[in-house]
């Protein structure tokens, strides 16, 4: 959510932003926040005066008792006084309701830096890594691979649950299991992350917390009965580990990592990714979250994707690093970088992982704070987030770089000691 200070001080900087995004709210929204913004201040007004005239009543009615006068007339009148307030307070709640319904549809300010444009053929790529591998064959896709080896089980997987689940069998399983402790063990033990391993499910206010609610409803597995909700990533519950409380500025930052199960419907992705494990409706992830100063957010965000980067660098997996353009941007991020794995069999790169500043956004809706050092009044967080990796694309990464002309695949160096020495996948 953004400042209404900003959207009232500064309302065109603010529909600036939406039209460069091109998507998740209209200017118009704008002009209802400040209307209502202003209608409520307008009441607030009227109930002091109302609140003056109330107390000089109360002194007057004291003063005739007093002298033993009649007040009748006047604890009418402040009878009359004390129903306005009480409905004038109503009307300020409803107005507040209505205006923080409208905030909560309004996307971050994307940063300076962020490239100006209406999709992703906007980004612009920061960087690459490695090279693509090379074959003396034609690479096969990674599913036509998995399923060769019999690892990847997509019948099945269908069988048990739907389209786009998938049973993983033998050294794939082994693999997704590897490369979670992998990645774990890189974050915590050199990087500095804490490990944690939050609920799976969690309630409609933390889904509001990180962005994700009220937007993006229709892309989650609702537990209505109980009110909860499968979590479609750890930044949700990891996040929400410090709502409404306020930290000490010597605490920061705070550096969390989970694994976790994710789910996602995947609403409005008809007929991309069908095939393989690329796009799947459960799939595990493991998630960086960081609590910073705002002063060093966007420097604590280049840190961020260093940590992602270092577990591709380690795999030996070619990949780049491209910066999203406003119109890709994510609804609450102010600046976001995707890695790109590249995908020998297809041909093309796919993303891996997605390191996020938010700034204030998230902070502010999930009141999360932090007392500075110097004193004075709390101060909103900012907040950061970077899958540090999405594991069954990773596993795909692996399949598509590292297979040989005899249908076996390379198990990267650094993950052998994770999968009980196994070199080979055959």
């Amino acid at each position: 959510m953004l400042d209404i200070k900003l959207i009232r001080d500064e309302p065109d900087i603010v529909k600036q932003a939406i039209l460069d995004r091109g998507k998740d709210a209209d200017v118009t929204d704008v002009d209802g926040i400040l209307e209502l913004d202003s209608r409520r201040r307008a009441i607030l007004v009227e109930v002091e005066e109302l609140k003056r005239q109330r107390n000089v009543a109360g002194e007057e009615i004291a003063a005739l008792k007093k002298k033993g006068e009649d007040a009748g007339q006047i604890v009418e009148r402040m009878r009359e006084i004390s129903e306005r307030i009480k409905e004038m307070d109503a009307e300020v709640r409803e107005v507040e309701a209505r205006r923080t319904e409208l905030m909560m549809d309004i996307p971050n300010i994307p940063q300076e830096s962020v490239p100006v444009g209406p999709d992703e053929s906007a980004n612009e790529e920061v960087r690459t890594w490695g090279k693509p591998p090379r074959f003396t064959f034609e690479p096969r896709p990674h599913w036509e691979i998995g399923e060769a080896l019999d690892i990847l089980d997509f019948k099945r997987g269908a069988k048990i649950a739907s389209a786009r689940f998938t049973l993983l069998k033998g050294a794939a399983a082994l693999m997704e299991r590897a490369l979670i402790n992998f990645m774990l063990d890189i974050h915590t033990k050199e990087h500095g992350y804490t490990e944690v391993f939050p609920p799976i499910l969690a309630n409609q206010e933390s889904f509001e917390g990180v962005g994700q609610l009220p937007k993006f409803g229709d892309d989650m597995y609702w537990c209505r009965d109980d009110n909860l909700i499968l979590i479609t990533t750890a930044e949700v519950p990891v996040t929400n580990i410090h709502r409404g409380e306020v930290l000490a500025e010597e605490e920061l930052p705070r550096k969390y990592v989970a694994y976790t199960p994710c789910f996602r419907r995947e609403a409005g992705t008809y007929g991309k990714d069908v095939r393989g494990i690329i796009r799947q409706h459960q799939f595990n992830k493991v998630e960086m979250v960081k609590f910073v100063h705002p002063d060093v957010s966007l420097d604590e965000l280049e840190s961020l994707t260093a940590n992602a980067e270092e577990v591709l660098k380690r795999l030996g997996i070619h990949y780049r690093v491209v910066c999203l353009s406003t119109g890709d941007l994510g609804f609450a991020s102010s600046k976001c970088y995707d890695l790109e794995v590249w995908m020998a069999g297809a041909g093309e790169f796919k993303e891996i992982s997605s390191c996020s500043c938010f700034t204030d956004f998230q902070a502010r809706r999930a009141n999360i704070r932090f007392k500075p050092a110097s004193g004075g009044k709390p101060r909103f967080v900012h907040t950061l987030n970077g899958s540090g990796l999405a594991i069954g694309r990773t596993v795909a990464a692996i399949l598509e770089s590292n297979q040989l002309d005899d249908g076996r695949v390379v198990v990267p160096t650094a993950l052998q000691p994770y999968m009980g020495g196994m070199t080979l996948i055959e």
